[in-house]
């Protein structure tokens, strides 16, 4: 459920997209999050604790969760799903501080302005990833975290039978949410052999979206335009999109799309989409206040509300909810 694809083109041009895929309905809201926010990691009196660099804009799930947002510097964090998941053990008497999954990607956009930093630090494994059924759900959160800078690098970080692997490398434009990372570019490695502009494999199974979504995002033009790039890649991602209603019990795996995002990475424009509403909003983070002074601030979403274009004058002061822990 979800496929992530980053946009590389002339002139320092980065762009990431995404979409969000879910069995069940999963109303976002945007928020704007300034610097200078104490963060707590919502595991109990052994949470990891930290205060924000970066201000960053994120798009909720349920407003309890940060799955998907970019930072003031370019930064884009992506959570996807990946049923393979499985973390280490969170031992709080005596082990490391914990961090509830939910704010994994918060935790990084508020923190780093580079993949580079990102990963250098996450290797340290200073903290552990503490995860936890979907409220009022039978689903147990298992995730894989994507991350992209303005410079086009790129990493995906994953939790593999306890332990984090960290593929990091520029080259890693595409993901989706299952298998293991490893086996999708083995996967791709296959499907390279086979001209794209006579056949690619067209179901909603996640490798297949993996396939055509690397195949396109070097197929369509490559322009430093900003319009056309958000044009390509929206493309790109719709294509590789899950019909709305479309579900099978049998394979969990392939979701209906709840929402698709674009983000800008060199011009810090982040664009959003649900698609049960007819338009595109998108926030100019240029324009946005991210002082330490400056009050958290909410678009709602989650109720069918429609806003058009440039939405940053609609956010209002909102308290900041609370990500979902133990």
């Amino acid at each position: 459920m979800c496929t992530r694809v980053v946009y590389i083109g002339p002139e320092q041009t980065v762009l990431t997209g995404r979409t969000m895929d879910f069995s069940i309905d999963i109303p976002a809201n945007l928020w704007l999050f300034p610097r200078g926010m104490t963060r707590n990691g919502q595991v109990g009196p052994h949470s990891l604790e930290w205060t924000s660099r970066y201000g960053s804009i994120v798009a909720s799930s349920w407003d309890i969760a940060a799955p998907d947002g970019m930072n003031e510097k370019g930064l884009v964090a992506n959570m996807l799903w990946l049923v393979q998941s499985e973390y280490p053990s969170f031992e709080p008497e005596h082990g490391k501080p914990g961090l509830t999954i939910s704010a994994w990607a918060q935790y990084v956009l508020d923190n780093f302005a580079t993949v580079a930093d990102a990963v250098a630090s996450l290797r340290r494994e200073e903290f552990v990833i503490v995860t936890d059924f979907i409220p009022g759900t039978d689903k147990f959160t298992t995730v894989h975290l994507s991350i992209s800078d303005a410079t086009g690098d790129s990493a995906i970080l994953e939790y593999v039978n306890g332990q984090l692997v960290i593929h990091h490398d520029a080259a890693y434009q595409v993901m989706t949410n299952d298998p293991l990372f490893n086996e999708q570019l083995a996967i791709k490695g296959y499907w390279d052999h086979f001209p794209g502009t006579l056949f690619l494999p067209g179901s909603n199974r996640p490798p297949d979206r993996f396939v055509r979504a690397s195949y396109y995002i070097k197929a369509i033009p490559q322009t430093s335009d900003p319009r056309l790039a958000v044009a390509g890649l929206f493309s790109v991602i719709r294509n590789v999109s899950v019909p709305y209603g479309i579900s099978n019990p049998d394979q969990p795996h392939i979701s209906s799309t709840r929402w698709r995002v674009v983000a800008d990475q060199k011009h810090r424009v982040y664009f959003f989409e649900n698609v049960l509403t007819p338009n595109v909003v998108w926030i100019d983070l240029k324009a946005a206040d991210f002082s330490s002074d400056a009050p958290a601030r909410k678009l709602a979403l989650d109720n069918g509300q429609v806003y058009a274009g440039h939405a940053l004058d609609k956010f209002t002061a909102a308290e900041p909810f609370v990500f979902r822990g133990m």
